[in-house]
């Protein structure tokens, strides 16, 4: 992350920005940081946006400032999209699309909202796991147990129990316990896991709620719920595409929506 800004409170965030347009602004979800979106980034510049990847509030390069709460990570997209111009686009990647969407709410300077596969809990069931692992992370990071917030994350996912003792063999698992800590922050963006209909309501621009055909089909019934809450809501199904979704699957849907 090559540029730098400050937020209100003080905080220190790490960002990039690429390309030449409208300006977009992506929000990276769970254990991400801004470098997990430097290929959708690119793409989106490619098609003549000024995009902006960068690392939210305690991961990768920015800073952190205790007490966390979720309008701080508001105030942080507010100066960025400031330092962008005053204006932006923001989209959002899993538990960050429930970010992007509660800044909209805000009242941010926000021309459009995108947001993949944000993990909204459409049954009672979901809400129930959602609940139980949150409280688990709680006890977890409260007791300096990183690696076990990690796993407790991977479990969530679906990961396999044989594929998570894996990882934490692998090199990579002492940066995934780096950023530990924000899965706290992730969880406290998500609230309860619901989908946030009132909330959704305040939204006075076009939503674009995507997911991918192959994800489960609750991930789908998420992102229509989002689009039917939102007054400008629209839902698209990318055939093919799991949570993990490829850049240049998503990459044109987003720019022919933040283009129009």
């Amino acid at each position: 992350m090559g540029l730098k800004s400050v937020s209100r409170d003080g905080t220190s965030l790490a960002y990039e920005s690429t390309g030449d347009g409208p300006a977009v602004v992506l929000v990276s979800g769970a254990m991400s940081t801004g470098a997990t979106l430097a290929p959708l980034a690119q793409l989106l510049a490619e098609r003549r946006f000024t995009v902006v990847t960068y690392d939210r509030r305690g991961r990768g390069e920015s800073g952190d400032t205790a007490p966390y709460e979720v309008a701080r990570e508001v105030e942080d997209l507010g100066v960025l999209i400031e330092a962008v111009g005053g204006e932006a686009a923001l989209c959002g990647v899993s538990s960050g699309g429930a970010l992007a969407l509660e800044a909209a709410a805000s009242g941010l300077p926000v021309r459009q909202v995108a947001v993949y596969e944000t993990p909204f809990a459409v049954h009672e069931g979901g809400r129930a796991a959602w609940a139980e692992y949150t409280e688990r992370l709680g006890e977890a990071l409260g007791q300096g147990r990183r690696g076990d917030a990690v796993a407790l994350f991977l479990r969530l996912t679906g990961l396999a129990e044989e594929m998570i003792q894996g990882a934490r063999q692998a090199p990579m698992w002492a940066g995934m316990e780096a950023v530990a800590p924000s899965l706290a922050y992730d969880a406290a963006v998500m609230g309860d896991c619901a989908v946030p209909r009132a909330r959704l309501t305040a939204i006075r621009v076009p939503v674009l709620a995507v997911a991918g055909g192959a994800s489960p089909a609750w991930m789908r019934e998420a992102a229509q719920a989002v689009a039917e809450a939102a007054p400008q809501g629209a839902y698209r199904s990318l055939e093919g595409q799991t949570h993990m979704v490829e850049p240049q699957v998503l990459g044109p849907v987003l720019a022919e929506f933040f283009g129009a």
